[in-house]
């Protein structure tokens, strides 16, 4: 075997070795609502209960559910999901292969997941949502660890490596672009255009909340992301979330040296801890998010 070959078959399999054994966590879920330029956060429900890895929520278009990966007792991740409105939750995905990171593809129809196939291959692949008619979407980009869609047929995917690399590429596989290199695992489409925002470190290892508009390969620094966490992400007013010694926070807004976080509620108040991953619903109403229950 070549190399690279095996480089990338190590990478693959240190990445679901990591997910099989990262620690207990649970997602949650809360009800937001806007007041003026203020968030404010209802009660906090866990939604998965059922201990293990339970992570990456992603809503539905229609607001009413969430898709997330859990590994159960067989130790594979399979893709899952949660009714809001009734209060359920089943099971979308049984394969012999892993997948995680389940994101509803534009149109609707389709949802497009991080697969770890069985020779430890990791590549974006889709199903149709209700688990079935899996069809491999990028053959040659590989092995991909995260991926957000910009609308329409175009992606931005997150390739692991040393460095990792971060492409813009067509869901064809055509007009693949590395944009940036070195950079964290948090990728967000900013609503309503075509750029998102992922992480990446300053000349001083500071951390940074980058914008990257596609049309013109620009970046724009917004603000230095929280000393712990790196995960953010956009309501669809344009807010920027991200969370703080378990506070959620908000971006000011300024592009200058006042550019800074406001605290927006203390989500520790419902008993959890090292909060990460952030999900807001398309039509503003949830959040979710993935953090560890507190020792009483």
């Amino acid at each position: 075997m070549k190399r690279t070959s095996v480089l990338t078959a190590l990478l693959a399999v240190a990445a679901q070795l990591c997910g099989a054994q990262a620690p207990s966590s649970e997602i949650f879920l809360a009800p937001l609502r806007y007041v003026r330029d203020s968030i404010v956060v209802g009660a906090v429900v866990n939604i998965t209960h059922r201990g293990g890895y339970n992570n990456q929520p992603s809503f539905l278009p229609n607001s009413r559910g969430i898709l997330y990966t859990a590994i159960g007792s067989d130790a594979q991740a399979d893709i899952w999901r949660y009714d809001i409105v009734e209060k359920r939750t089943a099971r979308v995905t049984s394969t012999p292969e892993s997948e995680y990171s389940p994101t509803v593809m534009p149109g609707g129809a389709r949802m497009s997941v991080i697969r770890v196939e069985q020779d430890s291959t990791q590549r974006l692949w889709s199903f149709a949502l209700d688990g079935t008619e899996p069809q491999l979407l990028l053959g040659a980009l590989k092995p991909v660890g995260y991926h957000a869609w910009l609308g329409g047929a175009r992606l931005v995917a997150y390739v692991l490596g040393k460095p990792a690399t971060l492409h813009v590429i067509k869901s064809d596989g055509t007009g693949d672009e590395i944009r940036a290199v070195d950079v964290g695992r948090s990728l967000q489409r900013i609503p309503g255009m075509e750029a998102f925002t992922f992480t990446q470190r300053d000349s001083t290892n500071a951390s940074w909340v980058t914008a990257h508009y596609v049309a013109d390969n620009s970046d724009v620094r917004l603000v230095r992301t929280t000393v712990e966490n790196e995960y953010h992400v956009w309501t669809p007013t344009r807010a920027l979330l991200s969370t703080h010694q378990g506070k959620l926070v908000k971006w000011n807004g300024a592009l200058d040296a006042t550019s800074q976080w406001e605290v927006v509620a203390d989500l520790s108040k419902a008993g959890v801890k090292k909060i990460s991953r952030l999900a807001v619903s398309p039509d503003g109403k949830w959040l979710a998010f993935v953090a560890e229950i507190a020792a009483p």
